[in-house]
């Protein structure tokens, strides 16, 4: 469509002046409407081009690179946090989650000082007590606050009793409000079938909407999915893209790939840097020394 076609009606041709008002279609960027009467006379004769449009600005959302995984930086050092979720530990009283290094370091100070009671290292609220009810409650709270973090630790206790249709509940409502995770556990869900009906389609939507948002885990499964479907090339870029994120599957399925001739030696020479280079901001001599000390502590808190 030409420039001068975009501001006019799509359907019956009137131009966008002050007193009409056009509305892209919902579903692309190629055409505008007038009025709801003459999109629904255009539909068919827009139907294909819309299809197609919308495939190529989904993929343009799909493989664009993000800028770190879902889960984010430590709010305390500002350091990306590690995908391997043993090395930090989310609090219950705010949602939020600290390194391995942040949290030891706040431990160490509050011994040092003989507190009574630890308080969490980022909102410095007393840590609740179990067997008290204040765990419960601050998970409640959380909850009513639309938190998608408490919403999905819910959803996982629901997961660990069996409970099934209110995980999922939990899980849907903490993807509405753009939670990675929940997305990709809804995927798992629907892939196994647990409660709701196998649907591959539902899969797919939840794994890219986990992926859009950096779950590199998600990505590595697209990849995995693509390859199955014969989609080599797209398998690659999601495999890149993943690997960027510092996922360590995503980067040997490279490594396989290239034994195999289907990425280049300098497609993999840049994955690998990218990498090392995203392991790598995520260590630091007061995380390792944290890493440590939970360890042999054998627990977190």
């Amino acid at each position: 469509m030409s420039e001068d076609n975009y501001f006019m009606c799509a359907s019956c041709g009137i131009a966008e002046v002050d007193d009409v008002q056009l509305k892209k279609c919902a579903d692309c960027d190629l055409v505008k409407y007038c009025s709801e009467k003459c999109q629904r006379e255009h539909k068919l004769q827009h139907k294909e081009a819309c299809k197609k449009r919308a495939a190529e600005l989904r993929d343009e959302l799909l493989f664009k690179v993000p800028e770190s995984s879902h889960v984010g930086e430590c709010p305390i050092c500002m350091m990306p946090l590690p995908l391997d979720l043993s090395k930090s530990v989310t609090k219950v009283c705010c949602s939020i989650t600290i390194c391995d290094g942040c949290n030891y370091a706040n431990h160490k100070r509050e011994f040092e000082e003989r507190r009574d009671r630890p308080t969490c290292p980022f909102c410095r609220k007393p840590a609740p007590r179990k067997g008290t009810g204040e765990l419960e409650k601050c998970s409640r709270d959380r909850i009513e606050a639309n938190d998608p973090v408490a919403t999905v630790q819910e959803g996982d206790e629901h997961v660990k009793r069996g409970d099934f249709s209110r995980a999922i509940e939990y899980y849907t409502k903490a993807a509405e409000l753009g939670d990675a995770d929940a997305h990709y556990r809804l995927a798992f869900m629907y892939r196994n079938g647990h409660v709701v009906e196998k649907d591959m389609g539902k899969v797919i939507h939840h794994l890219e909407e986990a992926a859009i948002s950096g779950h590199p885990t998600a990505r590595y499964d697209l990849g995995c999915e693509e390859w199955n479907d014969g989609n080599a090339e797209r398998a690659m870029r999601h495999f890149i893209i993943a690997a960027n994120l510092g996922h360590d599957d995503s980067m040997k399925m490279l490594m396989a790939a290239y034994r195999g001739g289907l990425v280049s030696k300098e497609e993999l020479a840049a994955a690998l840097r990218a990498h090392h280079a995203a392991v790598d901001a995520t260590k630091s001599p007061q995380r390792d020394a944290g890493e440590e000390f939970f360890r042999n502590l054998g627990r977190k808190f």
